[in-house]
């Protein structure tokens, strides 16, 4: 479990506050000592990188911290990245698990370029990250298991640790599992058993570098192995022994501490979440919101399956979760289900998408309200499962036969995710349509401060359903039509199957307007398509907001979804350095915001960074004829913040 922790200040981040990721350089402030002399420097941001095998336990190591970093008051922004494989092959570059931690005492938005320490649990993870680490950098090697198999496994020679290809960096070396296995000499348990724990002394280690909490750690183990007492405490007692080892040894002269955001945090109660379990919230407070019975129909996929996980926690909120067979009855059983009047919802990634892609049609064609979150993930195909990506973009616009538009969302940030889930149960409801949710590998898994809502703060998301006729005819005959229009939204009624009276036709062959009925009309038919596009072309959505602070910008930087923090972080930079740069983000990328075309015509020159090929500026540049600029890439990852400042640079020079 993620902590809840109370601040005195609440994240609120401005555009002239400096971003942690490489703005400030790795160094110390006012220096002090510790209880046993050692020196204790001041530092205002730090980024850690745990790597080692995917059983070696780096994902629980990095949440761990993290745990401990938020309920200690610093920011922090988080990037896990693990192999697809269950248990990728041991010792192999393609089986290295990491998970990389920025923290600070001050707003950021990312997870940091490069680590300022890495922990490297065996040579692969070494080789595997060393390109990104830069010289200076403190690296913490775990020795026992730089054994000659191990390194030519992974291509090395001669050992890194003695060749002097280490020499720029500021190197630990520590016989992590041999320490580990000394420690837990009182248990009953074998080297190997007890090896398993080495992860924990390199948290203990590290906590006591950076002087983080540790009761929550420990209790949290506790929990974790409550049915097998032995295992925790062996587990507790070697995080405690890293703890001690650092406080002990010479090696490690300097701790560090980071002090808490007391700028970047408005007051309130706040606890650290990925956007996964963002997600899983926002959708069980808007069931609660609209007074409406939460559904999801879902089949496990990679990384969407945390919010299945999650929600099937929650059956005291009225919260029903169905594992179906695949993807398409999935999606099958929650169009059911929203045809009975509950808040429907699928979650899937792209290669579920595009299975689900005729009962999203069939949805639009009922007019029902249904919920589809797409956690992109790297593509085509299979693709890389457990990577990030935007390509699904143009699937969600365009992935239907026929004419079947369908409104989208994408959060921006982790914590983000939880008001994107509003707003999109928002705009079903309210129109009576499926909607898309877009969020994607990097926000699902990664994590950040999240301020908890006051209930009294929520939307109000109630929704009447269908009581009786709503037509007269010209002989005073009183009938319902199921397909009779809102003329404000356009949005059918919604009635509850079961209800007297109101018994009506549903199904994918098109419908007469007004009464539901069958037709081949040529005329009805143009009708119908026009009315379902008109109906997502008027649903509400605020103005885009631009955030230019000169005035004068002649570069616009649009982006949608994941890219924020980094482009906020790019755009801090150029700013920093004296530039000129002015910054837009879409939330609503269908439909866009009324003023969109009027902002992209203000600016020169429109930049568009993307984690595809280009599918936003390919809409952008269809829909209002600008010309928008594409800077892309499709690595799996995030676009990392000195990246995109160089790019952006670059364009302001050929302006």
């Amino acid at each position: 479990m993620t902590s809840h922790v109370s601040s005195p200040t609440g994240k609120q981040p401005t555009a002239g506050a400096p971003d942690g990721a490489a703005a400030e350089a790795f160094d110390g402030g006012d220096a002090a000592t510790d209880g046993a002399g050692k020196e204790v420097r001041k530092l205002e941001r730090v980024i850690i990188r745990f790597a080692g095998d995917s059983g070696d336990g780096m994902q629980l190591t990095g949440d761990r911290f993290t745990s401990e970093t938020a309920s200690f008051g610093n920011d922090l922004s988080t990037l896990p990245n693990f192999p697809a494989e269950i248990r990728a092959p041991a010792g192999t570059l393609p089986g290295v698990s990491s998970f990389q931690l920025h923290f600070a005492d001050h707003d950021i938005l990312t997870p940091g370029d490069q680590p300022d320490v890495l922990v490297a649990m065996n040579p692969a993870a070494l080789k595997a990250n060393l390109s990104e680490v830069p010289r200076g950098a403190e690296i913490i090697v775990n020795t026992d298991e730089f054994t000659k198999r191990a390194m030519q496994k992974v291509g090395y020679a001669e050992s890194p640790l003695g060749d002097g290809s280490l020499d720029g960096y500021r190197v630990h070396e520590v016989p992590l599992t041999t320490l580990t296995v000394e420690a837990l000499k009182g248990f009953d348990l074998g080297r190997k058993e007890a090896g398993r724990s080495k992860n924990m002394f390199a948290l203990g280690l590290l906590s006591w570098m950076y002087h983080r909490p540790t009761e929550a750690t420990e209790e949290f183990l506790r929990t974790k192995f409550a049915k097998k007492p032995d295992v925790a405490e062996a587990n507790i007692t070697a995080f405690r022994a890293g703890w001690n080892f650092g406080e002990t040894t010479e090696d490690f002269a300097v701790s560090y501490e980071v002090a808490p955001a007391s700028t970047a945090f408005a007051p309130g109660t706040y606890r650290n979440i990925s956007g996964n379990l963002a997600l899983a919230y926002g959708l069980i407070a808007a069931s609660q919101q609209s007074d409406l019975p939460l559904f999801l129909g879902s089949y496990p996929i990679t990384p969407a399956s945390d919010v299945l996980h999650e929600l099937s926690k929650h059956k005291n909120f009225g919260v029903r979760t169905f594992q179906a067979e695949d993807e398409i009855a999935g999606i099958g059983a929650a169009l059911g289900a929203a045809f009975g009047g509950s808040l429907a919802v699928t979650t899937t990634s792209g290669p579920g998408v595009a299975l689900k892609s005729e009962t999203i049609g069939l949805a639009v064609s009922l007019e029902l309200p249904l919920l589809v979150i797409d956690i992109q993930r790297g593509g085509p195909s299979t693709g890389l499962p457990t990577k990030t990506e935007q390509a699904d973009l143009l699937q969600a616009m365009y992935g239907r036969n026929g004419e079947a538009p369908v409104p989208i969302v994408a959060p921006s940030t982790p914590a983000d995710c939880f008001d994107a889930a509003l707003e999109a149960a928002r705009i079903a409801l309210t129109y009576r349509t499926p909607v898309f949710l877009l969020s994607d590998g990097y926000l699902a898994n990664g994590s950040e401060p999240w301020q908890i809502p006051q209930v009294a703060e929520l939307p109000d998301l109630q929704v009447q359903f269908a009581q009786g006729p709503n037509h007269t005819a010209e002989d005073g005959t009183a009938s319902f039509q199921p397909y009779k229009r809102d003329p404000h939204t356009l949005a059918r009624p919604w009635a509850v199957p079961g209800t007297p009276g109101l018994e009506h036709r549903i199904g994918g062959i098109e419908k007469q307007d007004g009464t539901g009925n069958i037709s081949y009309d040529p005329n009805n038919h143009d009708f119908m398509v026009r009315t379902r596009q008109a109906k997502v072309d008027g649903v509400d959505v605020p103005d885009v907001e631009v955030d230019d602070p000169s005035g004068d910008a002649k570069l616009l930087v649009l982006g949608w979804g994941s890219t924020y923090g980094p482009i906020t972080a790019a755009v801090r930079r150029l700013r920093r350095a004296g530039e000129s740069v002015a910054q837009a983000h879409l939330r609503y990328v269908n439909p866009f915001p009324a003023n969109l075309g009027e902002v992209l015509r203000r600016y020169d020159k429109v930049v568009v960074p993307e984690m595809n090929l280009g599918q936003l500026a390919r809409l952008l540049r269809a829909e209002y004829l600008v010309d928008a600029q594409s800077y892309n890439q499709v690595r799996g990852l995030p676009f990392k913040a000195e990246q995109l400042a160089n790019a952006l640079k670059e364009a302001l020079v050929h302006g």
